[in-house]
């Protein structure tokens, strides 16, 4: 039986409702309940194969839980070790460079010095700052917000340097964004699941919380919601996110993405409504259940973004012990290659066949590598065994003779006096193709001994 957990707090109508439809589904092996937690030891694996997780960005307690539970197979919804480390600042950066418009925004200093700091610990940071740059960029009124966090908490409005500077100064620790004021025609709050799940909400920021969730406004254009839902997928792929809120402030036609780090988003049905309510649960729902059924035990199951998927995948860059370990696998191969040495290519004395045998095929250089004898391929592709000289004056494979040094093969030096194959010259050092002997002195591929009458020495 897999189990689907549903980790929250405060909160009530949501995690029930899920809760419930999930097993109003009857999912053969697949149940749901809210997560118990009774003991957390190190690396051991929950009972669960899906959690969603509701508060743990308010509880440490949880988010360690979490990240021990991913580790050992759970799949996490969100991905605890990425939503640790996000951020509204990072956020706003990475829609730059994924093309979708944000406003213009700065990251300012904390207003008091972090715990176990002193003025040394900003040397770095010039006095006075830029402010007027600042200023310039950004304009008035303007909002001023944490960098980290959400639930509207500590949001200003600021409408000149004086009002900036006077609520700052009740900002404490925080790292704030100073961030343009998008003055809209229209807003949009946007539900996305599971990576292929949106769901377009009018939204009146403005209005009191329960009132914010418009239905039955005016007509859209369906260029704009679906530029919306477009700019939705982009960020939420890059991001990594499987259960969140972006929003959208419209000015002049363009959509501008003013909050989109919402992993725990608004879900209640007395500030949502009732429609949006019932398709909320009903998609967290499939998605929970998706995972479910492509769980593996044992597994790491978190969903990681486009931003960190392919910076694995296309780095160039390496660590000194990444480099090294390249270095030791390339001068390994570089030395096998040197030896022509490997247990299965290489043809032991003991089973050499007689002078007056060809060597068996399996015992001759790489087919991949020979030519045919007609083509008088260099000797780094000499022909193989069975394209040889005949038999009774080919070289045994254990004594033949550096392809360097070899005499047409009417003039092949007698097996007793041919050198071991266990001191073969590697190919490297094999005579160019411009000094092969030519096709038309090449022995005959008439008196070649044929393959099929070789025999191995048994």
């Amino acid at each position: 039986m897999k189990k689907i957990g549903i980790l929250f707090g405060m909160e009530s109508s949501f995690p029930q409702a899920f809760i419930d439809r999930i097993n109003e589904k009857k999912v053969p092996g697949i149940v749901a309940e809210a997560v118990q937690i009774d003991m957390v030891k190190q690396g051991v694996p929950t009972d669960y194969a899906v959690i969603v997780d509701r508060i743990s960005q308010d509880v440490p307690f949880y988010k360690a839980y979490l990240k021990n539970a991913a580790l050992n197979g759970t799949a996490v919804i969100n991905n605890p070790f990425w939503w640790s480390a996000d951020e509204k600042f990072f956020n706003n950066c990475l829609a730059v460079h994924l093309g979708v418009p944000v406003p213009n925004t700065v990251l300012l200093p904390s207003k008091e010095r972090p715990d176990d700091t002193t003025e040394k610990s900003f040397r770095n940071l010039k006095f006075p700052m830029d402010w007027q740059g600042i200023f310039d960029y950004v304009g008035f009124p303007a909002y001023m917000k944490p960098h980290a966090g959400g639930g509207w908490k500590s949001v200003y409005k600021v409408t000149d340097p004086q009002d900036l500077w006077e609520k700052h100064g009740e900002t404490g620790q925080l790292v704030m964004l100073l961030q343009e004021e998008i003055q809209f025609d229209l807003y949009f709050r946007c539900y996305y699941l599971n990576g292929d799940r949106v769901h377009i909400m009018q939204y009146e920021p403005r209005n009191p919380h329960h009132l914010r969730y418009v239905t039955g406004g005016g007509p859209v254009e369906k260029k704009l919601l679906d530029t919306i839902h477009q700019y939705v997928l982009a960020l939420n792929h890059g991001l990594g996110y499987d259960f969140n809120t972006v929003e959208f402030a419209v000015r002049d036609g363009i959509p501008y993405a003013i909050d989109f780090c919402n992993g725990a988003p608004d879900a209640d049905i007395n500030s949502v409504g009732q429609e949006n309510f019932d398709w909320i649960v009903e998609n967290s729902a499939l998605m929970a259940i998706d995972r479910a059924k492509l769980h593996q035990e044992g597994q790491v199951n978190l969903t990681w973004g486009s931003f960190i998927s392919n910076i694995f995948q296309s780095s160039s860059i390496k660590t000194s012990f990444q480099m090294k370990k390249t270095e030791k696998k390339t001068a390994t191969k570089a030395a096998a290659t040197k030896k022509v040495a490997t247990t299965k290519k290489a043809a032991p004395a003991k089973k050499a066949a007689p002078a007056k045998k060809a060597a068996p095929a399996k015992k001759a250089a790489p087919a991949k590598k020979a030519a045919p004898a007609k083509k008088a391929a260099p000797a780094k592709k000499a022909a193989p065994a069975k394209k040889a000289a005949p038999a009774k004056k080919a070289a045994p494979a254990k004594k033949a003779a550096p392809a360097k040094k070899a005499a047409p093969a009417k003039k092949a030096a007698p097996a007793k006096k041919a050198a071991p194959a266990k001191k073969a010259a590697p190919a490297k050092k094999a005579a160019p193709a411009k000094k092969a002997a030519p096709a038309k002195k090449a022995a005959p591929a008439k008196k070649a001994a044929p393959a099929k009458k070789a025999t191995p020495k048994k």
